[in-house]
């Protein structure tokens, strides 16, 4: 029934002197100490410690100066002991090594490897350290091809020489795919005829069929363990001569550009074998 005798309730009891501050930003008012203001305050007790050292700092570089005015002996220049420097290139590279070194060492607390069990192209020294730039005449291309034990195995497609050695058991010999080292063999990457196409010649391929090339071209580039070592120089190829006959002759007619794009089914079988390659 309080509230029958008391209707406007109970008046607030006005804070305790000593838990009072001037408000820093308005001298009139008085501000509780309560914990909602207590960053605010702190931050201007701060301010005013900052502003306190500069003076000092200001009063003693005027000392200073007049010392040098009278020929005095001084000692070096004392900096600002309240200037906010900025971040140069120096602190920036700093705050970036120490990010990385964070996140290596976070990757192998929770995964066991320092890379997050990133196994890529892009964890390989020989990605930033490439070999592109040598030359290959076809003649030396073939001593690349598995007979030499000592030599690393060399495959090209379209001129572009990739060192497939990681993958011996395919491409080493009694490989399912040996006969495609030593030689560039592009115009097999596109008619999937692996075993009489082992020639360099694209002419009469379809639109199809010439895409083909330029996957299995990106595949050997980008693959995770395979590396471009450079380029081989091809001979001219003769217009004159006789264009290499497809292995298939249902698709020999698909194979000219004339007639449209090839038989999708080849590409099939070009998946099929992609996880061997």
């Amino acid at each position: 029934m309080s509230w029958i005798l008391n209707p406007d309730g109970d008046t607030p009891k006005p804070p305790a002197e000593d838990n009072l501050v001037q408000d820093p930003s308005d001298p009139t008012r008085m501000v509780t100490k309560k914990a909602a203001n207590q960053p605010f305050l702190a931050y201007v007790q701060y301010r005013e410690k900052q502003e306190q050292e500069h003076q000092a700092w200001l009063e003693r570089k005027r000392e200073r100066e007049e010392k040098l005015a009278k020929g005095e002996e001084v000692g070096p220049e004392e900096e600002d002991p309240t200037a906010e420097h900025e971040v140069g290139f120096l602190g920036l590279m700093k705050f970036i090594v120490y990010l990385i070194l964070f996140v290596v060492v976070a990757g192998k607390f929770f995964t066991g490897s320092f890379l997050w069990e990133y196994d890529g192209k892009w964890a390989r020294l020989k990605t930033y350290w490439p070999n592109s730039g040598r030359l290959f005449s076809e003649t030396y291309l073939a001593t690349f091809d598995g007979s030499d034990p000592t030599k690393p195995l060399y495959l090209a497609v379209d001129g572009d020489v990739f060192d497939v050695s990681s993958n011996a058991r395919t491409y080493g010999p009694g490989g399912p795919y040996h006969h495609m080292v030593g030689v560039d063999a592009a115009r097999s990457f596109g008619t999937g005829c692996f075993a009489t196409h082992r020639t360099h010649d694209l002419r009469g391929l379809s639109e199809n069929e010439l895409r083909g090339v330029q996957h299995w071209k990106k595949f050997f580039a980008e693959h995770k363990t395979y590396n471009k070592v450079g380029r081989v120089l091809h001979h001219p190829i003769d217009p004159e001569s006789p264009i290499p006959k497809h292995c298939d002759p249902k698709k020999e007619q698909t194979s000219h550009p004339t007639t449209g794009d090839a038989d999708p089914s080849s590409h099939s079988k070009a998946k099929s074998i992609r996880e061997e390659l």
